[in-house]
């Protein structure tokens, strides 16, 4: 340290012999969580329950975001607290309890808002609930240090606090565990819980579970990870407060919980990059928290040395490109990048992020903090996870890229930004995701280029994929129908059924196209973005097209039946992982009720696929017949394969366009 700035960060020596994959320790972690915290403190309150930091104020207001600032980033506090050794979590403990009991306090100067019922009209700050939720997660791992040093006249004063919110209604999706996150601290103190309806609102949100550990958020097709921050920490911690774990629920909790992290451990690529879909992003490391519940409950499918692997991979990927380093959280993914953020989001949201340094609260002599670094599962094998109640294909490449084809998420039915036109988002409506690659927010969202296969009208707007109608998933192929729709009215007499086939590292896409007359149809493949311009250029052919940022990251798109044309297209500041962003193109005419329009597309880390001779096609009618370069076949009917009821809107719908 001898000669370095008084705020220069610097990390640890790596551990070469005990983490030989990232070198990362317990040491790394420690370091990085103070950090974070640390960066919080110029910005501090008087009574530390209203920090100021830069960035984005939501409608709530400041007191609001401040309130946000604390409740999060106790999540990272609340397991350094439990897991320090003697003294050295005094100071986070004192400043903690401080500013717990400043804001709780109902006529303090620093009073947070009470929360209100999740009920139209919205009366007032409903985000109070949430935080409730997050202070009462983050007292039940600290307890013994922070909650049983406080005097009982302290300690009811919080729990006024929780019990105000464990008593609302609220949103039908994950916000149910909330109210139940603040009952259930209140009954593993011993506390009033009169009113409460906790155990209503976890037999609810149990109603939800899908298959392979993943619930859907709400009673609709919203899947990403709110499984990983929310839904699974927030019933681990529910059953284990209520003293039910043991119980054949809290069991069958567990036994989802070990499958959830099973199945989400492919979507973390060796890298540390984790696959880029859904909403809340900004919230980055909480993806971890559903690991360290596993492992902490002994359901961990990964070894001690692959878990601590995967998870020093993901933190050291955000660590490494800055992440609340030089300056607290902000809004965005790998850079101060606000379109990655939805409206609710404000600048004390991404400290949810916290929640992911929950293992600091395992012993430092545990085997996932002491065992040598295994591999993490997308180092040791590639191949597809079939996900057939997800709609889901999760596909880790032999180069370590994961690719998600998405036929089943859309969340329409709650959309995420209630004011738009379209009930749709970036990052759920398109066809594909990865963890390399993110799709085109902001002004790339407008023009819906990449992942989407979209109808164009007479001014060149794109359509939204909008809701999904029906799916089907069968092994390798996995296919959805939608109705495609322009500022929120569906276009007549259209429809599109589109069909992902996946062989190795390659997706072949096939869509069969429905609209009463001739409309221009246009298909993006994945989005490629980097700090500097990304090179565009045909391939072989004149329907293949391809960009490749400076590291060789590549996406290509062949058209291989019924398009035209192939091009790129090329934007700025639409993208959270690079300002500068490029899309390959396809271009098409449909016409008729059944237009048949096949691609093949490849993201790859090492420049651009050669899909030449990757591919052989037969097309009759609407049949499709693949047969792979590595053998493989496969036969799909377009008008057959996803079972839907066929209606498309009528010219007199009154929601289509006239």
């Amino acid at each position: 340290m001898t000669g370095t700035a008084p705020d220069t960060f610097v990390l640890p020596a790596p551990d070469e012999a005990g983490s030989p994959l990232t070198g990362w320790t317990r040491a790394h972690w420690d370091a990085v969580g103070r950090r974070w915290l640390q960066r919080i403190e110029p910005f501090d309150s008087p009574g530390g329950a209203l920090p100021r930091l830069p960035g984005r104020v939501t409608g709530d207001g400041e007191r609001r975001e401040g309130m946000e600032t604390v409740g999060r980033s106790f999540l990272l506090a609340a397991p350094l607290i439990a897991g320090a050794p003697g003294g050295e979590a005094e100071a986070l403990t004192e400043r903690y309890a401080r500013a717990l009991l400043a804001g709780t306090d109902p006529d303090g100067a620093e009073s947070w808002p009470l929360g209100v019922t999740c009920r139209a009209p919205v009366t007032g700050v409903t985000n109070s609930i949430v935080e409730a939720a997050n202070i009462a997660f983050g007292l039940h791992i600290s307890r013994e240090r922070l909650w049983e040093r406080l005097t009982r006249p302290e300690q009811l004063r919080i729990a006024d606090w929780l019990r105000h919110h464990a008593r609302l209604e609220v949103w039908h999706n994950n916000w149910q565990l909330f109210p139940a996150m603040a009952e259930g601290f209140l009954r593993s103190v011993g506390a009033d819980t009169s009113a409460c309806t906790g155990e209503r609102n976890v037999r609810r949100v149990e109603s939800w579970y899908l298959e392979q550990g993943w619930y859907t958020d709400g009673p609709e097709h919203a899947i990403d990870y709110y499984n990983a921050w929310a839904i699974h920490p927030y019933l681990w911690a529910w059953y284990r407060m209520t003293g039910r774990t043991a119980t054949p629920d809290g069991a069958r909790h567990l036994e989802r919980l070990g499958a959830f992290v099973e199945s989400w451990a492919d979507t973390v690529a060796p890298d540390g990059s984790m696959l880029h879909v859904g909403r809340s992003l900004t919230y980055r490391t909480a993806a971890l928290a559903a690991l360290w519940c596993a492992e902490i409950s002994g359901v961990n499918p990964l070894t001690p040395g692959a878990t601590r692997r995967l998870a020093s991979g993901v933190l050291a990927r955000f660590a490494g490109a800055g992440v609340g380093i030089d300056r607290p959280l902000d809004l965005g993914w790998y850079r101060p990048y606000e379109p990655v953020a939805q409206t609710y989001s404000g600048f004390g949201s991404p400290y949810l992020a916290g929640i992911g340094f929950l293992g600091l609260a395992i012993d430092r002599d545990a085997p996932v903090w002491t065992a040598v670094e295994e591999p993490q599962p997308t180092e040791t094998a590639s191949g597809t996870r079939v996900m057939p109640s997800l709609g889901w294909l999760l596909t880790t490449q032999r180069d370590g890229i994961v690719r998600l084809a998405n036929h089943g998420s859309d969340h329409c039915e709650i959309p995420v930004e209630p004011t738009r036109a379209d009930p749709d988002d970036p990052h759920y409506a398109k066809l594909g995701y990865s963890s390399h690659t993110a799709p085109g927010t902001a002004g790339g969202w407008d023009g819906n280029v990449d992942g989407h296969l979209a109808l164009l009208d007479a001014d060149g707007r794109a359509s939204h994929r909008g809701v999904i109608r029906a799916m089907r998933v069968d092994g390798p192929v996995a296919g959805s129908v939608h109705l495609p729709q322009i500022g929120g009215r569906l276009l007549p007499g259209c429809s599109v059924v589109s069909v992902s086939i996946l062989d190795a590292d390659l997706e072949l896409r096939a869509h069969l196209v429905r609209t009463p007359g001739p409309r221009p149809v246009r298909e993006g493949g994945w989005a490629v973005a980097d700090g500097s311009p990304v090179e565009s250029y045909p391939a072989a052919g004149e329907r293949t097209a391809v960009v490749v940022r400076a590291d060789g990251l590549a996406a290509t798109a062949a058209g291989l039946y019924g398009w035209s044309a192939a091009g790129t297209h090329a934007e700025r500041d639409t993208n959270a992982v690079g300002p500068y962003s490029a899309v390959p193109v396809l271009t098409a005419t449909a016409d008729g009720p059944a237009t048949v329009l096949v691609a093949l597309h490849a993201l790859a880390r090492s420049g651009p696929v050669d899909v030449t001779d990757a591919v052989h096609l037969d097309v009759s009618g609407t049949v499709v017949h693949v047969r792979w370069g590595t053998g493989a076949e496969h036969t799909v009917d377009l008008a057959t394969f996803v079972p839907w009821d066929g209606v498309v809107p009528a010219r007199d719908d009154p929601s289509a366009p006239r």
